[in-house]
């Protein structure tokens, strides 16, 4: 009997439901294609993080398995082995992490928040979890201790108390060293918080605890009393041993260090101020800032070093954090890019007590991890092999491609590892722990971040690793010196000039494109030679269309109107096209670009070299708005780019602008807004921050309606301020316009990169204010069928408003070879494809038998190589597009067109333009990035709505897959760079300096515990030191300790349960309950049970010794009471 799917019926009721009474969905419709996705073949899950922690506060090393942690101030953990060894985890509190401690070698770690917890992570499981935590509730955590080999954990307090925690149980010690007795009569205040505790490196039963107002005590665990105090009148912030036990040196907040010796007479033996100036008086050396943290570290030969991070002299204005290694008589002064948080001296021994032989420094800055080599002269850093550069200038827009030309990859690293800076240190990177996953998903990866600096890097992410490949610097294209000597009076942000806004790229021919603030325009080509280029090629485009009804256009000056024909011109009467100018140096100072790109010859190294710059010039004192929308396409040598004005088709095969419209001329006679002429505006000031990433374009909005209709063919070609017309061009002048104007309290309603939502979200398409506002949104290059009813396939442009109008142009290419160079491209709009609510996000074209069609691509030739003419067409020639549209005449349908905007989503069949799915995405909120992606099984619509849903629609049936409320829209920066990719991939921006990557496939979710790499790996702790003969003979070697037994229940009794809150964590059971899938699943669970089982047995077995333990001290208390009252008399008692 056939299974009854109750899933199924909702979903055809919601898709009949959700349909318009226009559409007609047939018997023929619905079986024309089968789809293969269904819900259970998705499943959303993070897959791992890269990039730098943000807002780093503490680190800690595990000098054995070679794994660095660092915690930052939203409680997060990154853990980092060898190069593609990474792991993150989140503490749910959210507190800031102030301290980290490795059990050295035994794959866990215990972290210290700011909320006064302490947890224990294990890092034996390819995901870490939580095993113990414990909440202090009386006291604030300010320092934590943990002895190499030990299970005792000390725990300073904000009061001056030391706790002690059993790291196995997580339970508290009823020993206690109280603040009071470290000091007794040595001050008459309180010594402050505790800042650092650690035991002698000779004698585990000696332990030093330095105090916040300048007091050290050597404290006897055994005795539980002070052997020493060590008084000094500045502020301690570190103390460090040296190997032997007999000194120790303390930092100051005056910029001094001091050397102690522990039998000492309370007075220092060396005091050191070592940025201070030596005044020749003999007197004490001017104070400077604090030094924050000192290590003393000893080798076989040589002199110790001594390791500070700041004490830098007060007059030292403007001088940046330091690092001081002094070695000897020597002092190196390291200059950090940032402010110092934290470093640390990795040595070759895990013992205290041994030489320590330092070899590198790991420095923590605020916005960077630095590696210093210890053991080469001039103390050379490591080259980072991680991927913590994403933030190197702030991200300001990023793509994703997932199942790349497998060739990609290779030419990328090729170019990019010439970019290497040189200078490195020789050795290989010293934090190598860890193991690779064994994952087995192999397609290649890209993602491209575009910066606010005009940089864009190209980065390998396959298989969840992330590697820069790559690094353009757009902003070499232009002249730098014009906002320096303007810098008072420019227009021009002079913060981020050359951001970048918005990139398309073609992996199969590897053309760039590029969109900055600027309003500018790059197009790259991608070679494998290095160039110099004499003159960069330029075109200056005006998008104003501010002309009123009496002044004729003056973008061509006077010589304007001798260049156009007449509309009964004959086609052939307008000659060949000359080459636009290549330079930008315009005598009117309204008529100029935002950026001057520079006149001198440039150096293009392989990799991409520019091919052509499209600028937007100021008209009028106006400033260009900035570009909302971009795509390129190598078949057909075009790039189109839109904004909130109209569009601007360029060749740049020939170099030339094809076409130059308004968004209302795309219309023609078909506009359906009924759109009123309003007053022209008066003179207005420009904007002073039309550059700047973060500030609305908000600036002439006006628009001219041509009176043309029909299927017309514009081809414009600019050359300086000349306007020269193609053949089969028809111009009507532009003083037959009218001018419309928009009330100036309206916000831009397309500036996707502003940091609040300030796009009007009015579901409504009649607004006459929204109408007169209408944007470009979305481009899409395919070979479709142009026009209702045509039966041939022809190359078209597919134009996205922001009034969801979806509107087709249609290209007439010249043959490839030699008229590829001289004809021109012909674009004429055909008219209106369909309408959605809200603006248009993405379209794509699917073939009959629902696959996804590619647009069309030229494979990547050389461009430097001066070949033969006939084999050089041969690589060009244009990739057809794979359609077989006769195999489908019977059914009359060949296409699908899948259009989605912030609202709904919507499939046409072609050519009869019928809409045949229809559904309503969301009504509440609106989508801020849709992707038509190829999954390993189908195609499907992927959505990421504002309000954190992640939605996945079946096409062409638009059935609902998956509704995950994954994120709510908390910053712009996600709304900025979410982006959707193949085969189940997304990433976006979490933070400034770290990208976030996620999977919505549940065949990638099953393999992520494969691809993962391991962070724990068996390793033999190296033997202790030997302590020789005579230290043998003499007891001169390191003193041990029972600690158990001093710190057990039985010695120390209970402490406080008031104090502190134990609270077991889901620890290794939950990470191994998410391993338990696949074919070892039913062993992985039954183990589990057997674990739980163990788990609650260990549970009983300790209650019950607990409760044996209390009715043991309950009798020999009640014997000891009856020995003491024994002998007494009655009234005695």
């Amino acid at each position: 009997m056939k299974k009854f799917n109750i899933r199924k019926v909702l979903d055809g009721l919601k898709e009949v439901s959700s349909s318009t009474p226009s559409v007609q969905v047939g018997p023929q419709e619905n079986h024309l294609i089968q789809e293969t996705l269904q819900s259970d073949h998705f499943q959303l899950c993070k897959t791992v993080r890269h990039g730098f922690p943000y807002q780093p506060s503490s680190m800690a090393f595990d000098p054995v398995q070679k794994i660095l942690a660092i915690g930052t101030q939203s409680g997060a953990l990154r853990l980092f082995g060898r190069p593609g060894v990474e792991c993150y985890c989140q503490h749910e509190s959210g507190a800031a992490v102030i301290q980290l401690q490795f059990l050295i070698n035994e794959g866990a770690l215990v972290s210290a928040l700011a909320d006064d917890s302490v947890h224990l992570w294990n890092l034996r499981q390819k995901r870490p979890a939580i095993l113990h935590s414990l909440k202090f509730s009386k006291e604030r955590i300010t320092f934590c201790h943990l002895p190499f080999q030990s299970k005792w954990l000390y725990i300073g307090t904000e009061r001056g108390n030391i706790h002690l925690v059993n790291v196995e149980s997580f339970m508290l010690s009823g020993y206690v060293i109280m603040w009071n007795k470290a000091i007794e009569l040595s001050s008459k205040a309180h010594p402050g918080p505790v800042v650092h505790i650690s035991d002698n490196p000779m004698d585990e039963g000696k332990l030093i605890i330095g105090f916040e107002s300048g007091i050290v005590a050597l404290w006897d665990l055994k005795s539980k009393k002070a052997d020493c105090r060590y008084t000094y009148d500045e502020a301690i912030h570190s103390v460090a041993w040296h190997h032997e036990g007999k000194q120790f040196i303390c930092s100051h907040s005056d910029g001094t260090l001091t050397i102690w010796n522990i039998r000492g007479q309370g007075k220092p033996i060396q005091t050191i101020t070592p940025h201070g100036k030596q005044p020749k008086d003999g007197k004490k050396p001017e104070p400077c800032k604090p030094i924050l943290k000192v290590e003393y570290k000893t080798t076989r030969i040589g002199e110790p070093f001594i390791i500070l991070s700041g004490g830098l002299s007060y007059d030292t204005v403007g001088r940046r954090p330091c690092l001081t290694v002094m070695h000897g008589k020597s002092t190196a002064v390291l200059e950090m890019d940032y402010p110092i948080v934290d470093f640390l001296t990795l040595c070759e021994t895990p013992y205290a007590n041994d030489f320590q032989e330092p070899y590198a420094v790991v420095v923590l800055l605020e916005k960077d991890l630095v590696v210093i080599d210890l053991a080469q002269n001039g103390y050379p850093i490591f080259e980072n092999p991680y991927p913590l550069t994403i933030h190197e200038s702030p991200v300001t827009c990023c793509e994703y491609y997932a199942d790349c030309p497998v060739d990609l990859i290779p030419a990328l690293y090729s170019v990019g590892s010439r970019q290497k800076r040189q200078g490195y240190s020789k050795k290989e990177w010293p934090i190598s722990g860890g193991n690779w996953g064994q994952g087995t998903q192999s397609y290649p990866e890209i993602i491209i971040t575009g910066h606010a600096d005009g940089t864009v890097k190209f980065w390998d992410a396959s298989a969840i690793m992330l590697q820069v490949l790559y690094k353009l610097k757009t902003a070499k294209v232009f002249d730098r010196n014009r906002s320096k000597e303007d810098k008072g009076s420019t227009e021009v942000s002079d913060e981020d000039p050359f951001a970048i806004q918005i990139m398309a790229w073609c992996p199969e021919s590897r053309m760039l494109c590029v969109a900055g603030v600027s309003a500018n325009v790059i197009i790259y080509r991608f070679s494998k030679l290095e160039v110099t280029t004499e003159v960069v090629q330029l075109l200056e485009v005006r998008m104003q269309y501010e002309l009123n009804d009496i002044e004729s256009p003056d973008c061509g000056g006077g010589e304007q109107t001798s260049a156009l024909p007449t509309p009964g011109a004959s086609p052939q009467t307008s000659g060949p096209p000359s080459h636009p100018s290549t330079s930008s140096n315009n005598s009117d100072g309204g008529n100029m670009p935002c950026l001057k790109v520079r006149s001198t010859p440039l150096k293009q190294s392989a990799g991409y070299q520019v091919d052509l710059v499209v600028q937007l010039v100021w008209v009028s004192g106006e400033p260009p708005q900035q570009i909302t929308s971009l795509a390129l396409n190598s078949s057909y040598g075009l790039v189109v780019f839109g904004n909130s004005n109209g569009l601007a088709v360029v060749d740049y095969v020939q170099k030339t602008v094809v076409l130059n419209l308004g968004t209302v001329e795309l219309y023609g006679s078909n506009d359906p807004y009924q759109r009123q002429p309003r007053s022209p505006r008066k003179t207005r000031q420009p904007s002073g921050g039309l550059c700047d990433i973060n500030e609305g374009s908000a600036t002439s909005e006006d628009r001219c309606k041509s009176p043309t209709s029909g299927n017309m063919s514009f081809s414009v070609l600019f050359k300086k301020k000349r306007v020269f017309v193609k053949r089969d061009v028809l111009f009507f002048p532009a003083k037959m316009s009218r001018k419309l104007s928009l009330p100036t309290e309206l916000k831009p309603d397309l500036d996707h990169r502003d940091n609040s939502f300030s796009r009007s979200r009015s579901s409504s398409v009649t607004s006459i204010d929204k109408e007169a506002r209408e944007a470009i949104s979305s481009f899409h290059f395919s070979e479709a069928f142009a026009r209702k009813g045509d039966s041939t396939l022809t190359p078209c442009l597919y134009v996205g408003t922001t009034l969801g109008t979806v509107l087709a142009l249609a290209l007439t290419m010249p043959p490839a070879g030699e008229q590829r160079q001289l004809q021109p491209v012909i674009v004429s709009p055909t008219g209106m494809l369909v309408r959605l609510k809200g603006s248009i996000m993405r379209m794509s074209f699917l073939d009959y038998t629902g696959s996804m069609l590619p647009p069309a691509f030229e494979p990547w030739f050389e461009p430097n190589v001066t070949a033969d003419g006939e084999e050089r067409e041969k690589v060009r020639k244009r990739r057809p597009v794979s359609v077989s549209p006769s195999t489908s005449q019977d059914l009359n349908e060949s296409q699908y067109a899948v259009v989605c905007s912030e609202k709904q989503a919507k499939v046409i069949s072609l050519p009869s333009q019928t809409c045949i799915y229809k559904h309503s995405i969301t009504e509440t909120s609106f989508i801020l990035r849709a992707d038509v992606v190829q999954m390993s099984r189908g195609v499907c619509l992927a959505c990421f709505c504002a309000n954190g849903h992640i939605m996945t629609l079946s096409v062409p049936g638009l059935r609902p897959l998956m509704d995950v409320n994954y994120l709510p829209l908390t910053d712009m920066r996600i709304a900025r760079t979410f982006c959707f990719t193949n085969l189940g991939q997304a990433m976006y921006l979490c933070s400034p300096t770290e990208a976030q990557r996620l999977t919505y496939s549940q065949d990638t979710c099953e393999n992520l515990q494969e691809m993962l790499g391991e962070l724990f790996t068996p390793v033999e702790t190296p033997e202790a030191p030997n302590r020789g003969f005579f230290k043998g003979l003499f007891g001169g070697g390191a003193q041990s300790l029972d600690r158990e037994e001093l710190f057990g229940e039985i010695s120390s009794g209970k402490a406080s349960r008031s104090l502190a809150q134990h609270i077991p964590g889901p620890g290794g059971l939950e990470g191994m309950k998410g391993a338990a899938s696949g074919v070892v699943g039913d062993l992985a669970r039954a183990r589990i049970a057997l674990d739980e089982r163990g788990q609650k047995l260990g549970e009983l077995d300790e209650r019950t010794a607990a409760m044996m333990a209390s009715a043991d001290s309950f009798s020999k208390h009640a014997h000891d009471m009856m020995l003491k009252c024994k002998d007494k008399k009655w009234y005695q008692i």
